[in-house]
């Protein structure tokens, strides 16, 4: 064994042994009952790996609930300091996978609708006959790209892993490495931070596949929405223009019965007619 393998295996041993000891152990105790004979080549990597899924997906339920839900966002642009234009959105969505994201304002852009069912993505323009495929990684306004509207679902579309530890903003937080499932998601890469105590999302640097950084973003205000308390504003800036940020405030959230029917191209253009 090398000597870098082997001061890897002791940096994740005392993560397991420290910081993350509770949640390693809900993590194991299905393992633990299934078999009474522990794997002679099994490592801490395997475990921590399980404790770091379990710290994304808690911190996917608080940014928004499991159940089906409305909010209603808006976009504020910045450059500099000085406002720019500014944007409303409707998003509904039934799960991890299917979600209609509505523009309300500017006024002239009312009626134009996004439709993400798993990972396909289309927009519908009242003046367009027909939708057009998008990507989810294609910007929607300022910063904010079609997919950290239209699906936020860290846990289903990234492997994460343990990267450390630190403290941010006087918090102690859990720094994870996601890894894109595939091409078809938003972000090649994003390095997460998850405060230690209650899995809150603090921060999030998104990468781009070349490895570049493309934008850094905050999550600030949390209050109580829709049964919890959850973050209501996201700050999102440019890494490569710097001063270029964009400011999404939740103004509502509330859980809401929104039928399977709703999520198709169909039902989209019934909506516009």
């Amino acid at each position: 064994m090398t000597h870098s393998l082997r001061s890897r295996r002791r940096f994740i041993a005392s993560l397991a042994s420290g910081l993350l000891l509770p949640t390693l152990a809900r993590a194991t105790d299905n393992a633990a009952a299934a078999s009474e004979q522990p794997a002679q080549d099994s490592t801490p990597a395997e475990v921590v790996d399980a404790a770091a899924v379990d710290f994304v997906q808690r911190a996917d339920a608080i940014r928004f609930p499991r159940e089906s839900f409305q909010t209603e966002i808006v976009v504020r642009n910045y450059v500099d300091g000085t406002e720019g234009e500014s944007r409303t959105y409707r998003v509904l969505s039934r799960g991890n996978d299917n979600t209609i994201v509505l523009t309300l304002e500017p006024a002239t852009e009312r009626g134009q609708a996004l439709l993400m069912s798993g990972r396909n993505l289309w927009v519908f323009m009242p003046s367009v006959s027909q939708p057009v495929r998008l990507s989810l990684a294609q910007r929607l306004t300022g910063q904010v790209a079609n997919g950290d509207l239209a699906r936020a679902n860290f846990a289903g579309d990234y492997r994460p892993a343990l990267a450390g530890s630190e403290s941010l903003d006087g918090q102690a937080a859990v720094v994870l490495d996601l890894t894109a499932v595939d091409r078809g998601v938003t972000y090649a890469r994003v390095r997460y931070w998850v405060a230690e105590r209650d899995s809150r999302p603090l921060k999030a640097e998104f990468y781009a596949l070349s490895g570049r950084l493309l934008k850094t973003a905050r999550y600030e205000e949390f209050r109580d929405m829709a049964g919890r308390i959850r973050p209501t504003r996201l700050v999102m800036e440019d890494a490569l223009k710097k001063g270029e940020v964009s400011v999404l405030t939740y103004e509502n959230m509330g859980v809401r019965d929104l039928p399977e029917r709703m999520f198709t191209r169909e039902y989209l253009r019934r909506l516009q007619q």
